[in-house]
């Protein structure tokens, strides 16, 4: 497959079409929301809006690179979506993973034999954050290795009974993650490298313990666990303390493959997956109630990120570390937005008001041409 053919270039203009995007991008980071940017808008099949903001950090301009549109940047939770899920979809497209399959069927660690509430806990509630699981553990504070990490992942505690709530958890695809690997009989990351990243030609990488990746914009002054700048490997610290390497973190890769593979969804002609397997995992579960979530993927929902002007086919995901891609399948559009809004500590989050309001205005200067 020709990679260039999911997305020609048709930025010329991008200047004026996408002038008040741009400037609220730029606004962000004299306000400090983030030092650095990259933008890719894609619409209809074409490239439509790529353009890099701002430096790797705040510091005087010897001391800090300019952000280009080739940066790489750490993609965080991006990591489910394009991964994880990814797999997810496949393996259920051959029939290899029941999506209301028990997780206590195909991790017998799972069962704990005291809380019966974890029989009931399926597949799709691990993709859909309904399972009662917790959001977080911080079990880098303890462990070590990918294997300790992941059985401590299977002895965590529900919080709540299933489906009673949604709650966004990495715990639950840390045990999804293990569910495919153990199904496939293969590691995740060499998977999506053959199934995903390879076919779409994608300038996408896990980092490891073993080394370091180059031309990376620092995501922390870490103070506190590895008491250094982290710059070139995850930030996520479970994952650190994983090898560098999991399924809910990760993943570095560059805007442009974002926004790639965020067309084989939307493009309507899916390269990767079936047009149904699409619609079945981007689709908003029924319940819990109130829930945005679909399969691996979020909804638009009344505080959404997608701002305010997303249809309701509309599906995406976020990243700690400030990174986003949003999909609307009724317009075939996708807004891709990779940041290191946690430099030089995760305390600001004023991403989130901004975000809205840079997809906001691209929709306007979509439909207002």
């Amino acid at each position: 497959m020709n990679s260039a053919a999911l997305l020609p270039d048709a930025t010329g203009g991008q200047e004026q079409r996408f002038a008040a995007a741009f400037s609220l991008v730029n606004d962000a980071i004299l306000r400090r929301s983030f030092p650095g940017a990259v933008l890719a808008v894609a619409y209809r099949g074409e490239l439509v809006a790529h353009r890099e903001f701002g430096r790797f950090t705040y510091e005087a301009e010897a001391d800090s690179p300019l952000v280009t549109r080739e940066t790489l940047w750490d993609l965080a939770s991006l990591t489910k979506v394009i991964c994880t899920t990814s797999m997810a979809m496949m393996l259920h497209e051959r029939g290899k993973l029941d999506l209301d399959a028990r997780v206590v069927e195909l991790l017998p660690e799972f069962d704990d034999g005291l809380d019966r509430r974890r029989e009931a806990v399926t597949v799709r509630m691990l993709l859909a954050h309904s399972s009662g699981l917790p959001a977080h553990r911080r079990f880098y504070c303890d462990l070590a290795g990918r294997e300790a990490i992941t059985a401590a992942a299977m002895r965590v505690p529900l919080e709540t009974a299933p489906m009673e709530r949604m709650e966004y958890s990495d715990i639950g695809f840390m045990l999804l993650g293990e569910i495919l690997q153990r199904i496939a009989r293969e590691r995740l990351e060499e998977f999506c490298r053959r199934e995903v990243f390879v076919p779409l030609k994608l300038n996408v990488k896990f980092g490891s313990h073993l080394s370091v990746i180059a031309g990376v914009p620092p995501t922390e002054n870490d103070t506190s666990y590895r008491n250094r700048v982290i710059r070139g490997e995850v930030h996520d610290q479970n994952t650190f303390a994983m090898g560098g390497i999991a399924p809910h973190a990760g993943l570095f890769g560059d805007a442009l493959s974002v926004a790639r593979f965020a067309e084989c969804l939307v493009s309507g002609e899916h390269p990767l997956f079936r047009t149904e397997t699409v619609r079945l995992f981007t689709t908003r579960e029924a319940g819990p109630e109130g829930t945005s979530r679909a399969l691996g993927w979020d909804t638009p929902s009344g505080t959404s990120q997608s701002g305010t002007k997303f249809s309701k086919r509309s599906f995406g995901h976020t990243g700690f570390t400030g990174t986003s891609v949003w999909c609307d399948a009724e317009r075939r559009l996708s807004v891709t937005m990779l940041t290191n809004r946690t430099w030089p500590d995760a305390l600001d989050n004023s991403i989130k008001q901004v975000r809205p309001k840079i997809h906001d205005a691209i929709v306007d200067a979509l439909e207002n041409r």
